[in-house]
């Protein structure tokens, strides 16, 4: 093919067929793709793991069945093990039969096939089915300046601000082939120029902002630029747990409500740890996030329910999954809630999403106990892919994932307003607040290991 790039020697045998015909196909893609964006050489992927965001079995997704098929036949398997985004389904996960129908036969019929052609093809193994699969238990976590080939919108924003890993926000299965090939175009988030930021977005909210909400403002406001954030290592302190956890969800939404693919946080995440306001470029926009303005984005939000005032039938948290750290503390959270209320389990049929290695390693804690006995359903899917049936859209269910919200029917709320909706509490906020107040003393007296 005519190409315009600087390939090295064994890039370009690699166009021209010496190691075979599919991967000569799969370099021309990547090709191809890389010059639309301008790029003008091919990097090495430098991770040990790759993540692919393709992971649920449509009936209608033939041709990448037949591409896979290609590839295996060929031999041109990725050169690294991959995890790959959730399951869709999951027995535990309260369905009817027509929904169930409706799954099974006319959505995710292919799923045990394409699973078997992942495997094949290089999955970590059985279960590496997550969209957060920088988790520790999972155990793909790039490192600070690795070069990546990944598409899942969550995971590449935080590989990208939280590890300062470099990856641009990529097509799907154009992860698998720079994968395949171990190379990938060199462009945008991959180049210290595409790294620096276009927004100052300043905090001057009285509260700490609500992770989803402040995502949602930030990426409906800079779109797909890359914004310098100030003031929000105020309320973050270190980049502790809590804080990963924040940045996680912060991050989801800022991918999904805008295009967001890399955001830096001053004082907190590793690039503006080190080279600060040297990130921000001559000219950026400013944008001044306070209270009304989180709140002018909330009341924004459409209802799309048919009946508005109707009384939600499911809860989804969860998108991106939680962390084992979430899951601990939602599960104080709950208990506390109920015992405000005065009830033993949830009112809402509620399920918490997780890494199935986060979920395993949940279970051998005592909070698992505890937090089954609350009725709340822990799960490995992606809620994203449950609601994507017509029959489950259709349904009054509620959110406090900013991501889960702009893909389907789900409503947000905040996560005090949720806390309030599923325990039947008056004062989710209050109940948060006593909680955290009192971390870790009343689990230690339950046995809970933080």
């Amino acid at each position: 093919m005519q190409h315009t790039m600087q390939l090295t020697a064994e890039q370009e045998a690699i166009l021209e067929g010496v190691y075979g015909d599919t991967l000569a196909r799969v370099m021309e893609t990547l090709v191809r793709y890389g010059e639309i964006f301008g790029a003008t050489k091919m990097v090495p992927v430098t991770s040990t793991y790759n993540h692919l965001v393709t992971s649920f079995g449509l009936k209608a997704l033939t041709p990448v069945y037949d591409l896979m098929d290609q590839l295996i036949r060929a031999g041109a398997v990725s050169k690294q093990q991959f995890s790959a985004d959730p399951r869709p389904l999951d027995p535990a996960v309260p369905s009817n039969l027509l929904q169930n129908l409706v799954f099974k036969k006319f959505m995710y019929s292919k799923q045990d096939f394409y699973e078997g052609q992942l495997q094949k093809l290089g999955l970590m193994q059985k279960d590496a089915f997550t969209c957060t699969c920088y988790m520790d238990e999972v155990g793909n976590t790039p490192a600070l300046g690795e070069v990546l080939s990944w598409s899942e919108s969550s995971a590449v924003v935080y590989a990208n601000s939280v590890l300062g890993a470099r990856c641009n926000r990529n097509s799907g299965i154009i992860d698998l082939m720079g994968s395949v090939v171990g190379f990938v175009p060199y462009f945008g988030l991959l180049t210290d120029d595409g790294r620096r930021a276009d927004w100052v977005v300043e905090i001057r909210t009285t509260k700490k902002p609500e992770a989803q909400l402040l995502g949602s403002a930030i990426g409906m406001k800079v779109m797909e630029d890359v914004p310098y954030i100030v003031g929000l290592d105020r309320w973050l302190g270190e980049l502790d747990d809590d804080a990963r956890d924040y940045l996680k969800d912060f991050g989801a939404a800022t991918a999904s409500n805008g295009a967001v693919g890399l955001y830096h946080v001053e004082g907190i995440t590793p690039e503006a740890v080190r080279d600060g306001r040297s990130l921000v470029r001559e000219g950026a926009q400013t944008y001044v996030i306070d209270d009304a303005e989180l709140q002018r984005v909330y009341d924004s939000y459409p209802i799309v329910w048919k009946k508005r005032d109707a009384a939600p039938k499911l809860c989804f948290m969860g998108c991106p999954h939680m962390s084992l750290n979430q899951l601990k503390a939602w599960t104080d959270k709950i208990e506390a809630g109920l015992a405000v209320s005065g009830r033993e389990r949830v009112v809402v049929p509620t399920v918490f999403t997780a890494a199935p290695a986060v979920v395993e390693r949940f279970n051998e804690t005592p909070y698992a106990a505890r937090l089954a006995a609350t009725g709340v359903i822990v799960s490995y899917i992606c809620p994203l892919m449950y609601m994507n049936n017509p029959l489950c859209g259709s349904m009054p269910v509620i959110t406090s994932s900013n991501k889960l919200r702009t893909y389907t029917t789900a409503r947000y709320y905040t996560d005090d307003e949720i806390l309030e909706q599923i325990t039947g509490c008056a004062d989710g906020a209050a109940v948060a607040a006593s909680v955290a107040k009192h971390d870790g003393s009343e689990s230690d007296a339950k046995g809970g290991d933080r």
